[in-house]
Formats: C-alpha cells, structure tokens, sequence
C-alpha cells in the first residue's frame, strides 16, 4: 500500500474516531440532562408533598399529589413546562389550613403561587425569596402573620404581589418597595393588615 493510500486511510479512521465519540458525548450529555431533569422534578415532588402533610385538606383538593411519582406534573392545580418542573401551584379558595414551607423555596422555576382566601397561617418563609422566576404571589385572605421577609425583595421579576387581609405586622422592607421603582412590580395590596410606617409614591418615569 503506498503512503498516501496510508494516509487517507488513518485519516478516514481518524474522522470516524472522532465522530463516535461526539455521539457518546452528545448520549452523555443527553444521559445527564435527562437525570438533573429528573432529580429536579423529584426534588419538587419531595417539596410539594412536605408541604401537603403539614395541610389540612377538608375538601381533598391535594388527593393527586400522590408523592411515589417521579414528577407532579400530572397532580391537579399544578402546571409543569417542558421539562417537567413546575411553573404554576394555583389553590386559591380551596379550603386548605396550615403553614407555608420553607420547601416551596425549590421549586426554581415557578413563576405563580396562588393560595389565596385559604387559611394559611404562620410566617411567610424566608424561603420564598429563592423563587426568582416569580411573577404572581397571591397570598391575600389568609391567617399570615409576623412581618414581611426582606427576601421578598429579590424577586425581581414579581408584577403582582397580594398579601391584603391577613395578620402581617412591622413595616414594609425597604427592598420590597424597591421593587416598585426599580423592579416590574405593578399591583402590591398590603392593606388590612397591622403594618407600620408610611409609603412614600414615587413615579417610575421620574427616578
């Protein structure tokens, strides 16, 4: 065989060398995504049946939570995307009693949390501050008591915030109010609550 023949044929093998082993890449890669996915999504069941067993459920709304399933996506009032993770929990006026957790504060891509005229009681978690894809808290109506988290504040992305008519007490954190002027907050009720200080408006179009 001549040299060039030699050549070419170590070079045809090099390429498809270098071929199977992009495709064991990409099914690596692929392997991967598939099992942080699934990790993620049991993470979230983990989260949102800790919070179903410290609820009280008189009208059985939560029945589909069932938590032996690899992901919630099929549970009634929770909304998944693409990938499996969960974008929406809307419980509004479904009778539910309890606290909220600090284990909704996984669910990383949730953009609505909807449980308002409940009676959801205790503190707001700290933990809520973690969920930064959030656009819609709805936790108006409820039993909510002791102050506002400062966490709030790092929801950038929040537009509507709703926590009128509960027990909240102490003032409003200067870095919820900065969602306001610097952030894409639209609507925030606080009213009918026992909060302190004053609120001093501010136009956007003028900072």
């Amino acid at each position: 065989m001549s040299k060039s023949k030699i050549v070419q044929t170590r070079t045809i093998l090099l390429v498809k060398l270098v071929k199977v082993l992009q495709m064991r890449s990409f099914l690596i890669f692929f392997i991967i995504a598939i099992a942080v996915a699934t990790v993620e999504s049991n993470s979230e069941v983990d989260a949102l049946h800790s919070w179903r067993s410290k609820l009280t459920d008189p009208n059985n709304v939560l029945q589909s939570w069932d938590p032996t399933l690899e992901n919630p996506c099929t549970w009634l009032h929770i909304t998944c995307n693409s990938i499996n993770s969960v974008t929406r929990v809307d419980l509004g006026n479904a009778g539910l009693e309890g606290p909220l957790v600090s284990e909704l504060g996984i669910l990383a891509n949730l953009q609505y949390l909807q449980v308002q005229r409940n009676k959801i009681g205790g503190k707001i978690p700290r933990a809520l501050g973690n969920l930064t894809k959030l656009v819609s808290l709805g936790l108006d109506q409820n039993r909510l008591s002791g102050s506002i988290p400062e966490t709030v504040g790092n929801l950038r992305l929040l537009r509507f915030l709703s926590l009128n008519s509960n027990k909240l007490t102490g003032r409003i954190p200067n870095s919820v109010i900065e969602l306001i002027h610097f952030g894409h907050l639209q609507i925030m009720n606080v009213s009918d609550n026992h909060l302190a200080g004053t609120v001093h408006h501010t136009n956007k179009a003028g900072r």
